[in-house]
């Protein structure tokens, strides 16, 4: 289903696009962002969208990388004809925000700019309080904090999230992702993918992929069994191992590594099975050509119509109809 289209300009004018640079913000992500706008300028033959550089003051900010890039205007300056402002910040933030970004923000958001947040960038809308019932994503390694100490936003650990007048993104290439998905929406499908193409990037990523989370984050503090029960099921999507054979492998009881799913994952080793091999089976019907009795075998189905089913059920359509989306 496709994404909420943000509020923004009426179709035909340009759109007033502004990154508001903070200090230590990466410049991947932030060129990740900036390009897919410039390129859509060039393949449209029009300008399509106007870009606009803020920093906390209008001189030189010096990003992650010790670079540095000198905005166009302060924070307050200027902004009457923004359609849209992407927070760039580091992330983690400083413990200390500057109350000018904050209430700068607000104001933006009582007129209906679109606003957006860059890896750290989430979390200065959030603390500015204009992510509140929004659904939202940023950095993997920064899920729990935030998760913690935002209880109003609806947490996501998506590529990136647009929804109605906010998007974010987990920063790096996922902020390339979002905006192509932008320019799909503003522009068409077709634009979109010829900035995909000028990129030499295979395809767009659509927001609803999860991040790739490594398995020892994800588990944290897990017994190390659990842990070697996941990279083992990871191991073995085509011929999928059973509950019993995973215990035997690890030593353990089938009760004790059902006990260790249901604590740490709360699932039951079959079903958290499952859904690695559906995924699995998503990622290869987005990015390849092959059949679907093909994928359905490569990810551990004796059938199609298991497949079929089992996907249905998961994902809410078949295979065939996720080719289609």
């Amino acid at each position: 289903m496709p994404a909420p289209r943000p509020a923004s300009a009426q179709p035909g004018n340009s759109r007033q696009i502004a990154f508001l640079l903070l200090p230590g913000f990466s410049l991947l992500a932030q060129a990740c962002a900036l390009e897919p706008l410039q390129v859509a300028n060039q393949l449209a033959g029009a300008r399509l969208y106007v870009p606009s550089t803020y920093g906390l003051e209008a001189r030189e900010i010096r990003s992650a990388s010790e670079l540095g890039l000198t905005p166009r205007h302060a924070v307050g300056e200027d902004d009457g004809g923004l359609d849209m402002l992407l927070v760039c910040a580091p992330s983690p933030l400083p413990q200390s925000l500057p109350a000018k970004v904050c209430d700068w923000l607000k104001r933006l958001a009582g007129r209906g700019v679109v606003l957006g947040g860059v890896a750290g960038g989430t979390e200065v809308l959030a603390r500015a309080g204009v992510l509140d019932g929004y659904r939202a994503t940023l950095p993997w390694q920064r899920f729990d904090a935030f998760a913690r100490d935002y209880p109003r936003v609806n947490l996501s650990q998506q590529l990136f999230e647009i929804d109605r007048d906010r998007l974010t993104c987990g920063g790096g290439t996922a902020a390339m992702d979002m905006m192509m998905t932008l320019i799909g929406q503003h522009h068409g499908q077709r634009l979109a993918e010829r900035v995909s193409e000028h990129f030499v990037c295979e395809r767009i990523r659509p927001g609803d992929e999860p991040q790739h989370v490594p398995l020892r984050s994800r588990l944290g503090h897990a017994p190390q069994s659990l842990v070697e029960a996941v990279t083992l099921m990871e191991a073995n999507i085509e011929e999928p191992l059973t509950t019993h054979e995973l215990a035997e492998h690890l030593g353990i009881s089938r009760r004790q590594l059902e006990r260790l799913f249901k604590k740490y994952l709360q699932a039951v080793p079959s079903r958290y099975y499952l859904d690695l091999r559906l995924q699995e089976a998503r990622k290869l019907l987005r990015e390849s050509d092959r059949a679907v009795g093909d994928i359905a075998l490569l990810t551990g189905f004796s059938s199609g119509a298991h497949f079929s089913t089992a996907y249905r059920n998961h994902f809410g359509m078949t295979p065939r109809e996720e080719r289609l989306v």
